[in-house]
C-alpha cells in the first residue's frame, strides 16, 4: 500500500484499517521529505495507530485466520496415521464440539428419557474430545451412560490410554481397533464420529460408518445421521496464483482444503451429494 501526501484523507484511514484486517500487508512510505523534519516517522505513527483501530477478531476467526487462502491437501487419515498436532488443531475448533455435545445432551433427553442406562460409541475416538462431549452431555442430561471409544491410530491411542487413567477410568471402556472390525458384546443407541473430513467423505466416512451400522441397535442413531456436500464456482487470483506456482496440470485438477476469504463466489451452492446413517436397506 503506497500512500501519499494525505495521512488523514478519511478514504486512506478506511482502506487502511480494511487492509489490516482482511490481507498480509507491508507499508511503504514514499515522497519528498520535508527539510529538517523527521515527517516519516509521522506517518509511520499514524499507520501504527490505524492498524490498532482494526476490529477485534471472534474467538472463531482468530482461530481461521492462518488458514485463510491456504492450500491445504485433504487428510487421509483412514490411510496415514495422524500426528498428536494435527488432532490439537482439530481440537482447537470453537464451534464443533460444542455442538456435538449439545446434540448428545438433546439424544439423550428426547429418545431415550424412558432408558436406565444408554449405550454410546464414539467411533474414530482421535485423542478423546467427543468421548468428553459425550461425558458432559451425559452429566447435563442426568443420564447413565456405558462408553465405548474406538480408535486404531497408535498416536492417539497413548494420549486415550493415559485420559483414561488420569481422569476417565471405568466410565470409560477403550477399543483398539478399526471400528469396522470391532465386534461388541451389545449394541451401541448412539454412534457419534467426526469422519467428515472436508468435503463429507474424504475420510471415507460412509463406507466406515456403514461397516459400523452392524453394532447400532435397529431404534439407534447416529449424530452425524446426514451430511451434504455442496458445489458453487468462484474466482479467486491468490488461490490460482497459488496453485499457478506448482507449474504443473495436476495441481490444477487437485482438491484442495481452503478457507475462503478473498475470493468472489459466482453463483449460489448447490447440493451435490448426501450421505444418510444408518442407512436404510431396501430388499426387493
Amino acid at each position: 500500500l503506497r500512500l501519499w501526501d494525505s495521512c488523514s484523507s478519511l478514504w486512506y484511514s478506511s482502506l487502511t484499517v480494511y487492509v489490516t484486517t482482511t490481507i498480509r500487508y507491508h507499508f511503504i512510505i514514499s515522497g519528498e521529505r520535508w527539510p529538517g523534519e523527521d515527517n516519516y516517522l509521522v506517518y509511520a505513527q499514524y499507520l501504527s495507530y490505524l492498524s490498532n483501530k482494526s476490529p477485534i477478531f471472534t474467538t472463531e476467526e482468530e482461530y481461521e485466520k492462518p488458514y485463510f487462502d491456504y492450500l491445504q491437501m485433504p487428510l487421509q487419515p483412514l490411510q496415514d496415521h495422524l500426528e498428536s498436532n494435527t488432532y490439537e488443531v482439530f481440537e482447537k475448533d470453537p464451534v464443533k464440539y460444542q455442538e456435538y455435545e449439545n446434540a448428545v445432551r438433546e439424544a439423550l433427553v428426547d429418545k431415550y428419557r424412558q432408558k436406565d442406562k444408554v449405550t454410546i460409541m464414539v467411533v474414530g475416538a482421535g485423542r478423546g474430545p467427543l468421548v468428553e462431549c459425550s461425558m458432559r452431555a451425559a452429566l447435563a442430561a442426568e443420564k447413565k451412560i456405558k462408553l465405548y471409544a474406538v480408535e486404531k491410530n497408535p498416536n492417539a491411542i497413548k494420549t486415550l490410554t493415559y485420559l483414561q487413567k488420569r481422569r476417565w477410568g471405568s466410565d470409560v471402556e477403550l477399543v483398539f481397533c478399526d471400528m469396522r472390525d470391532f465386534c461388541p458384546d451389545e449394541k451401541a443407541d448412539i454412534l457419534v464420529s467426526e469422519l467428515l473430513g472436508s468435503f463429507g467423505d474424504n475420510e471415507l466416512s460412509p463406507e466406515c460408518l456403514d461397516g459400523a451400522q452392524r453394532f447400532l441397535a435397529d431404534d439407534g442413531i447416529s449424530i452425524p445421521s446426514s451430511y451434504t456436500s455442496f458445489l458453487s464456482p468462484l474466482s479467486s487470483s491468490k488461490l490460482y496464483q497459488g496453485v499457478q506456482a506448482f507449474g504443473d496440470l495436476q495441481h490444477f485438477e487437485t482438491p484442495y482444503v481452503v478457507q475462503f476469504h478473498n475470493a468472489s463466489v459466482l453463483a449460489p451452492s448447490k447440493p451435490v451429494f448426501t450421505f444418510n446413517h444408518p442407512l436404510v436397506r431396501h430388499h426387493f
